[in-house]
């Protein structure tokens, strides 16, 4: 038996021409264009032809979509005519996203020279694959020989897959079938697809609350109209099946799942597969209804929420339409399929059976993140990177990751004997430091350090402001040390402002930075004996926000830290925290390295955010806990001014500290 199909090069086309293949005597004849005639060669092997084979079983026939008669030459039509047993039709544009001149040029004109070239070589039937969406958004139940009352046309899809099935029905002097398949995802034996579209739209929003909330925690998902998912084997036997049965021409059948779910269960059945979250709790999407669509119109004529909405849909991969389908209004009766494929063994699988097979290879193959350069090299790599106290600790450590992934690695400090200690051991190591001897707390000289760095390099594309000062002292301690406030607010706070403003102009002028504030855990938890620091740093982290929403249109990005408590030179005058949990500073330079690469809003860790959450719901509890912490622990003999003595820690401070190991201030 002899074939000639069209979209063979597609995913569900080359998986039927493999299918047909199977069939002894058979012979392919498939249509190429001359510049895909690199793809046979791995066409061939996938079909699991050799070369001799290939070249009787699996022939390419060149031509055109777009082009009258597929652009097929006259010596072909010639070589074709009466040998072509069945015509499958299946190129066409599956895209929601795709712009309606050319679907259709595709999905209208191609069918109708695909129509054309059928006749011309008077094949003996044609088959068209169209789609459920020919039915539009017709409210109810649509069945197999419904066609004209399909309603709800306007979205350039829905109308060209209308208008093309139009043309085979009116145009087509040839025995005929139209096939309508469903929302067509990956195999259901390996998960294999080809492309992002339909559900796999949401799931890069249930991977992203997996990452933020435990799988325990049951969330809220959109309830909205029936979709109906088939994966491609499915698609492709019964294709193969029914398209062979006498009593077919003239007639459509629904290639759908006989189960259909809801929007809502959809969600829920891949978040299951992926480990997420479930979403137990449903908003009714059909609310969105009772809302005026002037209102609605009006809203989205606002320039905040345009924008809103447009960054949500581009983080997630959203195509703009796809909220448009949320309340899809249509379901599908598949008898006449059904009848069809009885005693075939051919049957559609359940969705929960198959659906962690489609995670697993999306997250493996298709994940647009996998195709994201999310190493620090291909971050920072050639670009110019400042570590403000950059001779020693967090930012020491720091430097060292960003002069190993080829940055420009500028760092200061002020002692000088430090940085040359730093830019030697960087140096051994074969990369190297570009060092400047600055006191960030001295105004005038961070203004001369700004410009001189602008003068050597033309600015910073990432600039990591470590500098910073800590001072752990009780409130009773400092009635007469008010300079410790002094002090700490103008290295902690001013400083890091004036050398950050210093470069911002020039950020902005190439509308690009990158800016890492570390700022503290205690910012979090509201920390006693750390007024000081943690004011200063509250500070910081309040300009920030408000530098993060003026900068957000010029491509500037802020990142804020709140480090816990990291194992310096800084901590080690108070005694006390040699029995309390700490990070290494490379630990703490691997979030610096993080905060560059995905540019997140806030690095925090789950103490800390305990810790705010508790402030913020229950803030007299807070109180409590932070004030038995604080009399738990006393104030450091360096605090004291009592540099000889060692700490004494109660039993409580001592079983506390167990209890807490692991986790870090």
């Amino acid at each position: 038996m002899h074939y000639f199909i069209t979209g063979a090069t597609g995913f569900i086309g080359k998986r039927l021409v493999k299918k047909l293949l199977e069939r002894k005597g058979t012979t392919v004849y498939f249509l190429l264009r001359a510049e895909s005639a690199a793809k046979v060669a791995d066409l061939h092997a996938y079909w699991g032809l050799t070369t001799a084979e290939a070249q009787t079983r699996a022939v390419a026939i060149h031509g055109d979509l777009t082009l009258p008669g597929l652009g097929v030459s006259a010596a072909d039509v010639k070589l074709l005519k009466g040998k072509v047993d069945h015509f499958h039709h299946l190129a066409a544009v599956y895209d929601l996203g795709a712009d309606e001149d050319s679907q259709v040029a595709v999905n209208i004109d191609g069918t109708r020279n695909a129509v054309e070239l059928a006749q011309a070589i008077e094949a003996g039937h044609f088959h068209h694959v169209s789609s459920i969406a020919a039915a539009g958004l017709y409210e109810g139940v649509f069945r197999e020989d419904m066609f004209d009352e399909a309603e709800g046309l306007d979205h350039p899809y829905f109308k060209t897959k209308h208008e093309s099935e139009k043309i085979v029905r009116k145009e087509c002097r040839l025995p005929w079938t139209v096939y309508r398949p469903a929302m067509v995802v990956g195999d259901s034996a390996t998960g294999e697809m080809d492309k992002i579209d339909g559900p796999y739209y949401f799931f890069k929003l249930i991977q992203r609350m997996r990452q933020i909330l435990p799988p325990w925690m049951p969330s809220v998902g959109l309830e909205g109209g029936r979709i109906n998912i088939v994966p491609v084997d499915f698609v492709v036997n019964a294709l193969a099946h029914i398209s062979h049965q006498p009593g077919t021409a003239g007639r459509c059948f629904h290639l759908v799942d006989p189960v259909g779910y809801r929007v809502g269960d959809v969600l829920d059945i891949f978040s299951q597969a992926a480990h997420a979250p479930r979403m137990n709790l449903f908003v009714n999407a059909a609310l969105l209804g009772f809302i005026p669509r002037g209102v609605k119109k009006g809203l989205m004529a606002l320039a905040p929420v345009r924008r809103v909405r447009n960054a949500v849909m581009q983080d997630l991969g959203l195509p703009d339409d796809i909220l448009t389908f949320i309340n899809y209004p249509t379901r599908f009766d598949r008898r006449d399929t059904d009848a069809m494929l009885k005693g075939s063994g051919v049957e559609c699988p359940n969705l929960k059976d198959y659906a962690w097979k489609l995670w697993d290879y999306w997250e493996r193959h298709l994940d647009p993140d996998l195709h994201i350069d999310r190493t620090l090299k291909g971050t920072v790599g050639g670009k110019v990177v400042l570590v403000t106290g950059g001779s020693s600790g967090i930012g020491l450590a720091a430097a060292h990751k960003f002069a190993e992934a080829g940055a420009i690695t500028l760092i200061c400090g002020r002692d000088q004997a430090k940085l040359d200690e730093a830019c030697a051991e960087a140096q051994a190591k074969g990369y190297q430091f570009i060092a400047y001897a600055t006191d960030i707390a001295d105004m005038a000289d961070c203004d001369r350090f700004v410009k001189q760095v602008i003068a050597d390099h033309g600015g910073v594309d990432f600039l990591i402001n470590n500098a910073g000062r800590s001072i752990r002292r009780a409130i009773e301690g400092s009635y007469d040390r008010f300079h410790d406030y002094e002090r700490t607010m103008q290295l902690n706070y001013f400083g890091c402002l004036r050398v950050t403003m210093g470069f911002l102009p020039g950020m902005t002028a190439k509308r690009k930075g990158h800016v890492v504030n570390i700022s503290s855990i205690g910012v979090l938890t509201n920390a006693p004996r750390f007024s000081a620091y943690v004011a200063s740093k509250a500070a910081l982290d309040a300009w920030t926000r408000c530098a993060s929403s003026e900068f957000a249109d010029v491509g500037i990005t802020f990142s804020t830290i709140n480090m816990p408590l990291v194992r310096t030179p800084m901590i080690a005058p108070t005694k006390i925290y040699n029995n309390v949990p700490t990070l290494e500073p490379e630990e703490a330079a691997d979030m610096i390295a993080q905060a560059c690469i995905y540019k997140p809003v806030r690095v925090a860790t789950r103490l800390g955010i305990t810790g705010q959450v508790l402030h913020a719901l229950v803030p007299r509890i807070a109180q409590i806990v932070m004030n038995t912490s604080f009399r738990m622990f006393p104030d450091s003999a360096a605090a004291k001014g009592d540099k000889a003595s060692k700490p004494q820690l109660s039993p409580e401070a001592v079983a506390m500290q167990q209890m807490m190991r692991g986790i870090h201030f």
